[in-house]
């Protein structure tokens, strides 16, 4: 039995910061992000993601301060749409619900390299070991999210801050055994990987959207602004939290990586090759078992990345569907648990058919060798173009939000989502040029966002009935356009 009803408030903000570590998948993104940068950045791979860093930081501010007064299902959507209007709250929406999708289709596809990456490293003795169809492991773990999914959000949370843990602790281990030996004997510890040396800025900025894949999800979390306990202080810190743990990691252990492989041409090329570059350094430095014990959770991160990304695409489904846009069945939460389940399953046989097409066809083709990280790195940079839509929206949001005042928020604190957008606009330019195919990742992510823009324009109707929806579902005050309310005033900026 289902009903339309607003979540239940319940998660802690642990559980909260959960779904953010388990959608960005940080063992996820240290195995098998940096593979397809090589070819453009060579060994600056840590300066692509300082500068990603520094980029999520700057777009983070803006989640963080929105949150503080709006909370909901819809995450971006809302936040946008109470500080800029319904119809770009719809548009960030839309483009969000394409990275969430994206993701939920690239995740599987990793999860299927990831498994036989662990096959093969269980057969060191093999020349030509067991392999399964990728597709297979993918869709079994689509089962399995399909499983857990549907039950309570704070089994999932636990769930995905269990693997992730495991995850992060055995990648601190394998930096310390690396960096203590003096990385590769070829180049050692090479702090040049930091510098333009011998690559262009424009292929620096250009890797940056890449980059952004290994942070994209930190706002995940938003989307339980309406099932998070006291979300106007925990939702704000959890976005904060999942930001700077995984911003010091990424840059670290991705530094580690490069020198642990070697900078040199040898080095560079066995990094590119790898199909796990964690579970191959962890065989090289370590040993065979700590290998297969992080090969183990590469392959568990894979899963709950995809478990996060199917749950928070199904809670912007179930929002959108809510206020209006899509059927009725998709605004029904299951009463039993609270969660969206008919909007689940249609992000899940999105999800199947989609990889199931691409495994049979053997497309996309990006040049990895592997064709389960092909499609990986195909339909990731697609999600994570359309996340740097929403961000650019929310970034818009924040700055009409402290220019209207309609909060006591410093007016100089506009210069901080100015950077974010510079930093945004700078990365699409250099991503796209030099395209030359319209199936191209951000091509395609274009045409997805386009048709969000469409529906914007042609159907103004819709945008009036989000526009009042929104109003009432987060308690806007009429007078000073915040989501404060007697009961439940605004959090102070301390909060």
């Amino acid at each position: 039995m289902s009903t339309v009803s607003k979540s239940r408030r319940k998660l802690k903000l642990w559980e909260a910061l959960a779904l953010s570590l388990g959608l960005m998948g940080p063992t996820l993104a240290m195995a098998g992000n940096g593979q397809g940068l090589i070819d453009a950045v060579g060994k600056a791979v840590p300066l692509v993601f300082v500068l990603g860093c520094a980029g999520v930081a700057l777009v983070a501010y803006g989640f963080v301060r929105l949150t503080r007064y709006y909370n909901h299902s819809g995450s971006a959507y809302a936040l946008v749409g109470a500080t800029v209007g319904p119809r770009a709250g719809f548009f960030a929406g839309f483009a969000l619900l394409g990275t969430y999708l994206f993701f939920s289709i690239c995740t599987l596809a990793a999860l299927g390299a990831f498994t036989n990456a662990l096959l093969a490293a269980a057969q060191p003795n093999s020349e030509h070991p067991f392999q399964l169809p990728w597709v297979v492991p993918a869709v079994i773990g689509l089962a399995l999210s399909a499983i857990l999914n549907t039950r309570d959000t704070r089994t999932v949370a636990r769930v995905l801050l269990a693997i992730e843990g495991i995850g992060i602790v055995f990648m601190v281990v394998l930096t310390f055994v690396i960096l203590g030996k003096g990385g590769a004997k070829s180049t050692g510890i090479d702090f040049s990987t930091f510098t333009l040396s011998g690559v262009s800025f424009q292929a620096v900025m250009g890797a940056v959207v890449a980059a952004f894949l290994s942070w994209a999800g930190f706002e995940a979390c938003a989307a339980l602004g309406e099932e998070t306990d006291d979300p106007r202080r925990n939702i704000p810190r959890a976005l904060g939290g999942a930001v700077l743990l995984t911003s010091v990691l990424f840059v670290v252990v991705m530094f580690t990586q490069i020198v642990g492989f070697g900078t040199d041409g040898k080095g560079l090329e066995a990094f590119k090759g790898s199909g796990n570059t964690l579970g191959t350094l962890g065989s090289q430095y370590v040993g065979l078992w700590f290998a297969l014990v992080i090969l183990f959770t590469s392959v568990m991160s894979a899963f709950a990345s995809h478990m996060s990304s199917a749950a928070t695409a199904s809670r912007m489904i179930f929002a959108l569907a809510r206020d209006g846009f899509g059927p009725k069945p998709l605004a029904e939460l299951d009463a039993k648990h609270g969660s969206p389940r008919n909007a689940l399953w249609v992000v899940l046989a999105i999800t199947a058919v989609v990889d199931i097409v691409s495994w049979a066809t053997g497309r996309p083709n990006m040049g990895t060798g592997d064709a389960a990280l092909d499609s990986y790195f195909y339909f990731a940079v697609i999600g994570a173009v359309c996340l740097m839509f929403t961000y650019l929206m929310v970034e818009v949001g924040v700055i009409r939000f402290i220019a209207t005042g309609r909060v006591a928020i410093p007016r100089y604190e506009i210069v901080v989502p100015l950077l974010g957008i510079g930093v945004i606009a700078a990365a699409f330019y250099f991503n796209v040029k030099g395209q030359d195919s319209l199936l191209a990742s951000p091509f395609v992510a274009f045409a997805w966002c386009a048709a969000g823009l469409i529906i914007v324009l042609v159907a103004p109707g819709l945008a009036r009935r989000i526009g009042t929806t929104l109003t009432a579902e987060l308690g806007i005050n009429a007078q000073d356009g915040t989501g404060a309310r007697e009961s439940e005033p605004a959090a102070p900026m301390g909060a």
